[in-house]
């Protein structure tokens, strides 16, 4: 199964990194962005890798946990142009975008193609309870479908419990847990 990753941040970054270990090896890393100093609280990244693009330092840091990994990166931001076409060849897309607009047009570019997708909403704040799962044809949403980042500071703890349950949906639906097991 080859997943495809829209948006290396909090989300994109810890999902891929859930996945590997998991064992999933082959993953399309998908975004535009530069590692930053604010990213470190939340995101896959270390403080030698400010500057750098995320896609290429997502990549560098999932192979030092798996160095068989099978990794397409594209430096690219995504627009209704060219979403359907970028993940026209993965089995499955995590949608790790910041951008309002930009989730949705995602969304509606895959919703066709019948593909899953995970998504995150509401991944802001402190509040852990009203974390949840919802499902909306191929798409499966999690959060706490209230709290943005305009609203709220992102913390580690939330974005990454966030991340694990997507990274599980996507194990679960490949099979993973019953062909992988514990050396």
């Amino acid at each position: 199964m080859k997943i495809g990753i829209a948006g290396t941040g909090g989300i994109g970054s810890n999902v891929a990194h859930l996945l590997v270990r998991g064992g999933v090896r082959r993953l399309k890393l998908v975004d535009f962005d530069r590692v930053d100093a604010s990213n470190l609280n939340r995101q896959f990244f270390f403080h030698d890798q400010i500057g750098r693009t995320k896609v290429e330092t997502l990549a560098d840091n999932l192979r030092r946990v798996a160095p068989d990994l099978h990794l397409d990166t594209m430096v690219l931001r995504l627009d209704e142009a060219n979403m359907a076409a970028t993940f026209h060849d993965c089995d499955a897309v995590v949608e790790g975008l910041d951008d309002h607009a930009a989730k949705k047009r995602l969304m509606e570019a895959l919703a066709a193609t019948g593909r899953p997708i995970v998504s995150a909403c509401g991944v802001a704040g402190p509040d852990l309870d009203g974390i949840g799962t919802r499902r909306l044809g191929n798409a499966t949403i999690i959060g706490d479908f209230s709290t943005d980042a305009g609203q709220a500071l992102c913390f580690a703890p939330k974005v990454t419990i966030v991340a694990a349950m997507m990274a599980h949906v996507l194990l679960e639906k490949g099979g993973y847990y019953e062909c992988c097991q514990i050396e």
